[in-house]
């Protein structure tokens, strides 16, 4: 039987006062290795009240977000994905230390209009998420809210 999070509705830390819970994965930067963060942001979000398809859509956007990250990181790196659940919202961060952007040669896709060449997967994320932020500065790291329907 699942157990859902506990807490108020309304506050961020779901009422307890305290910092909202906070799971980590670290997963090797190679393609084999995204299914895992798929199945693992699908347990997490189980915990919480999602619908089959906000659980589908979070499974999608951290594929997504994982795989930018695998293009973009040397095979020696890694990829952290950490997941701050509360009661209304899953707020996840999937980064990497690679090379990220150079001298400015990959620019996030803008929030609105076309995205750029090799920019789908963020458009798609954009699409499916509440809340996106993308930094290509030092590596990859996308953070991505999706807050749970009533």
């Amino acid at each position: 039987m699942r157990q859902p999070v506990a807490g108020s509705a309304g506050d961020p830390d779901g009422g307890s006062g305290m910092r909202p819970d906070v799971i980590e994965l670290r997963i090797p930067s190679k393609a084999e290795w995204v299914s895992v963060a798929r199945l693992a942001i699908a347990g997490v979000a189980s915990r919480l009240d999602f619908s089959v398809e906000d659980i589908e859509d979070l499974k999608l956007a951290v594929a997504e977000a994982c795989t930018n990250c695998v293009q973009h990181a040397a095979d020696r790196d890694e990829v952290r994905i950490a997941c701050e659940i509360s009661q209304n919202e899953i707020k996840i961060t999937v980064e990497d230390k690679g090379a990220g952007a150079v001298n400015g040669a990959q620019q996030p896709p803008a929030q609105s209009g076309e995205p750029k060449v090799g920019g789908l997967g963020v458009f798609l994320i954009r699409s499916i998420m509440d809340e996106v932020t993308y930094d290509v500065r030092q590596g990859t790291k996308l953070v991505m809210t999706k807050h749970v329907r009533k």
